[in-house]
């Protein structure tokens, strides 16, 4: 019966396919569809120790357990025989004639398919030079631009110059997340029905959305497995559906590493954009980054995660992953009006290092009395202006600004390929100097990936601690102390001798953030001289 429906089957879709094709418009079909319902535990024992088991919760796992129990041997001797093997094998156990005749050959066999090896099918992507795509920043931190929004021009032409092997994935946030110039090339797939009212749909567009992670995180697994390319953007928060699917993703990456006949993949790529700082009028309900944490739980040699500060790094880091084969990467970028701080040159060698000192931002020449560490680009927005506070208000006090491109680098080389040593560590951090560290994510990570560096009592980190609403920009970093008067305040709090000396300081500090606080409330936005704030010096 079954064969028969199988046939029955492809005869119809057969039919449904020539239909359509002879007239020229697509149409919604209804699909045969198969099922097939069976009792759970089917053809085992149907009972064991006097209890039913075939068609119950029993048959779940293992219904036989018991070896040394002559009655449980007895049933599995009675299962195993009950499959007939002496008709399926001959007397040396090979497959009876008539049935090793029915295997396909060569690569229409399952596990020769080339398609089920994707690497052996895999060719690299021609890639436009990003470097042509570089904004301006002749004086760093003085020009704005919206990082994804020039993400998307560079996607725009990836898309153009591989039309049949590379595909963009998103639960329907492809124009939230700022890349809507993929649609000067492309489409979003749709092969049903279309209606006057549609935008940007066609049976043959690159861009893949559905309001399902689920749908997007499947989408683009198979079609990497199958050796293609692509990128998987959504919203930050919403990743977290995707969990249990990054999850196997990273484990059967690990597993094939180990394999030498399993050809490498294009590496998944995750942009994270829309994320906890800039959520704006959506809220708590959108302002979660502990994506990252999942995923820097996995083996080193298979996950990489990337924090974007401005655009130019932006563009740096994305040419990168879509070059990069048998990786899960992150990369974590906003999608709003933001400065730029790094010409493309810079950022380049900066990404490359994925940490390092910015000298244009320091006054430390080469002894600080504090570092300021960011990762992210609203707490290094948030860094850069609590550095501008205090060489105002404490001009002698000697602060060095770190940035981190790729957090990685923060874990001993022991643990990461990409970790520093623990001289280099020492070398950016110091030894004994207080370190004020403003994060994307939650703040714990930042320590769990430093508690065996020297200076790991020193470090003060600042993060999302899971206070959110939907307010302005800058009062979310207040909500959460990463605001610019509050890493003030915690370099005179961690300075030693400072404390008593720059009390007024700090009590202005707290002033301020009353200040703003309320004007937000008066106003329903952020006060000028913070929205516009630029690096002045």
């Amino acid at each position: 019966r079954m064969a028969a429906l199988l046939d029955l089957v492809m005869d119809q879709v057969q039919e449904i396919q020539g239909s359509a094709r002879k007239r020229g418009r697509a149409t919604r079909p209804q699909w045969p569809m198969i099922v097939l319902r069976s009792p759970k535990g089917w053809t085992g024992p149907r009972e064991v120790d006097g209890l039913p088991v075939e068609g119950t919760w029993r048959a779940h796992q293992v219904p036989v357990d018991n070896m040394t129990n002559p009655e449980h041997l007895r049933i599995l001797e009675q299962w195993l025989r009950s499959y007939h093997a002496e008709e399926l094998f001959d007397d040396k156990g090979a497959l009876v004639a008539e049935l090793a005749a029915l295997p396909p050959k060569g690569q229409r066999r399952m596990s020769a398919n080339p398609h089920a090896n994707g690497g052996e099918l895999l060719q690299a992507l021609r890639l436009p030079d990003f470097r042509e795509y570089a904004v301006k920043a002749d004086k760093p931190g003085t020009t704005f631009d919206e990082a994804t929004k020039v993400l998307g021009a560079f996607l725009r032409d990836v898309i153009a110059k591989n039309p049949r092997n590379f595909r963009l994935m998103g639960p329907d946030e492809t124009a939230s997340n700022r890349l809507s110039a993929v649609f000067d090339v492309t489409d979003r797939d749709w092969l049903a029905e279309m209606l006057p009212t549609d935008d940007h749909l066609a049976p043959d567009g690159r861009v893949m959305e559905v309001l399902s992670e689920h749908l997007c995180q499947g989408w683009l697994e198979g079609y990497l497995l199958t050796g293609r390319h692509g990128m998987f953007n959504c919203y930050e928060a919403f990743t977290h559906i995707v969990d249990a699917m990054f999850n196997q993703h990273a484990k059967w990456l690990e597993v094939t590493n180990r394999l030498p006949w399993r050809r490498p993949i294009a590496s998944f790529n995750y942009l994270l954009s829309s994320h906890v700082w800039r959520q704006d009028h959506n809220g708590f309900t959108h302002q979660d980054p502990g994506f990252i944490d999942v995923v820097m739980n996995k083996k080193a040699e298979v996950v990489r995660v990337y924090l974007a500060p401005d655009t130019n790094c932006l563009l740096s880091i994305a040419d990168h992953c879509l070059r990069s084969r048998q990786y899960v990467n992150v990369i974590v970028a906003g999608k709003q009006r933001s400065l730029n701080y790094l010409s493309m040159e810079d950022a380049i060698v900066h990404c490359t290092r994925g940490i390092g000192i910015w000298d244009w931002a320091s006054n430390d020449t080469g002894e600080p009395d504090v570092v300021m560490a960011c990762a992210g680009d609203i707490p290094t927005l948030e860094a850069l202006a609590a550095t501008d506070l205090i060489r105002q208000h404490l001009p002698d006090l000697k602060v060095r600004v770190v940035n981190v491109v790729d957090l990685m680098t923060l874990q001993p080389q022991t643990e990461h390929p990409h970790g520093l040593s623990d001289a280099e560590f020492d070398a950016l951090f110091t030894t004994s100097r207080p370190v004020i560290f403003a994060y994307h994510g939650y703040p714990w990570l930042i320590h769990r990936l430093c508690y065996r560096r020297r200076n790991h009592a020193n470090m003060h980190v600042r993060g999302y601690k899971e206070e959110g609403t939907t307010t302005t920009p800058f009062d979310m970093v207040m909500l959460n102390d990463l605001d610019r008067f509050h890493l003030v305040m915690d370099v005179i709090d961690r300075v030693p001798g400072l404390g008593s000396r720059a009390g007024h300081v700090r009590q202005r500090m707290m002033d301020e953030r009353l200040r703003h606080r309320q004007y937000t409330r008066d106003h329903g936005e952020d006060e000028p001289d913070v929205r516009d704030w630029t690096w002045p010096y």
